[in-house]
């Protein structure tokens, strides 16, 4: 009777356990993946947004506007979701970019890099939301890996766009610069010429498991894995496979890697691993005192020149 017992409890205590995992494995993927504060969502604010931190690209945006420049197109993907991004109305130059924002933000948040490209440079530019982020849909976001071949489709209208003879540059920051990563280690088209990443991840699982012990104190077992293996199950893609670094290795064109100094949430240690895989044409610019996402903020104009210098190479 009592070895009876004792088995009971056992089963019923490794019951509760694996409820526990089960419940706080959703829970990380609910907190990580549907996040309740996404202002990508809101367009308005993101707008105010950029004219308030960078107040010199509001005079070119409302140009953009009044004269019916810059406009929305949308596609669909091949599991029939509906993808939005804003882009210029072409211009007589081959030069294309295509720019990718971050985590919970959107193509709007990324009009400073817009500017950059369209109004100092004199590009085409081609800005999509990714999955459930500005107008695109979606309802769980993809971390830059299942976006991958959603940003593939995008390089293929841009050319539809823009015609047969662009040269392009895949400019992204954050999550825009993981799915940077991640779309280089794929087949290019010919026109595709170089990739700038702007403070991206090594990979979803290195990233998410320094956020893990930041914000909660845990380490990475048992709910990184449980978490990566219900995700698969789920939505068809494993934290680890959702790879910049794998991707970098394969990577066939020029990089340019820019990072933070004193960037935090994506750790610096992940450009320099980035940077030693990436074989070939590269260039690495660890930017002084900028925090994420804020090289182009702090030093507008070294920023610029710097990508001006490494896109002519390749682009003319």
């Amino acid at each position: 009777m009592k070895h009876k017992k004792l088995a009971l409890s056992l089963i019923i205590g490794i019951l509760i356990i694996f409820s526990m995992i089960t419940g706080a494995s959703f829970y990380m993927l609910n907190y990580s993946l549907t996040p309740q504060d996404n202002c990508g969502k809101n367009i308005s604010d993101s707008y105010k947004s950029q004219y308030k931190d960078y107040p010199f690209i509001k005079d070119w945006c409302d140009s953009l506007q009044q004269f019916k420049i810059l406009k929305d197109t949308f596609i669909y993907a091949s599991d029939g979701t509906r993808l939005h991004a804003l882009f210029t109305n072409p211009r007589k130059t081959k030069k294309t970019a295509l720019i990718i924002h971050g985590y919970t933000v959107n193509s709007v948040r990324m009009l400073m890099i817009g500017y950059l490209y369209h109004h100092d440079l004199g590009y085409n530019i081609l800005l999509p939301d990714l999955r459930d982020h500005g107008l695109s849909g979606g309802n769980r976001i993809q971390m830059g890996w299942k976006d991958r071949i959603d940003v593939i489709r995008w390089i293929n209208i841009a050319q539809k766009i823009y015609g047969d003879s662009i040269e392009m540059v895949v400019h992204g920051i954050s999550m825009g610069a993981a799915t940077t990563m991640m779309v280089s280690g794929e087949k290019q088209p010919s026109f595709v010429k170089c990739f700038v990443e702007d403070c991206g991840y090594t990979s979803v699982w290195d990233q998410f498991a320094k956020e893990l012990k930041n914000q909660f104190k845990l380490p990475a077992f048992p709910l990184m894995y449980t978490s990566s293996f219900i995700n698969k199950i789920l939505h068809g893609w494993s934290f680890q496979e959702a790879s910049s670094l794998n991707q970098v290795k394969k990577c066939k064109l020029p990089m340019f890697f820019i990072h933070g100094g004193s960037d935090t949430y994506v750790p610096i240690w992940m450009v320099y691993t980035l940077y030693k895989a990436k074989s070939g044409d590269k260039k690495l610019w660890v930017v002084p005192n900028a925090t994420h996402a804020m090289s182009y903020h702090n030093y507008p104009k070294e920023y610029t020149e710097k990508v001006k210098d490494f896109t002519d190479k390749y682009i003319r």
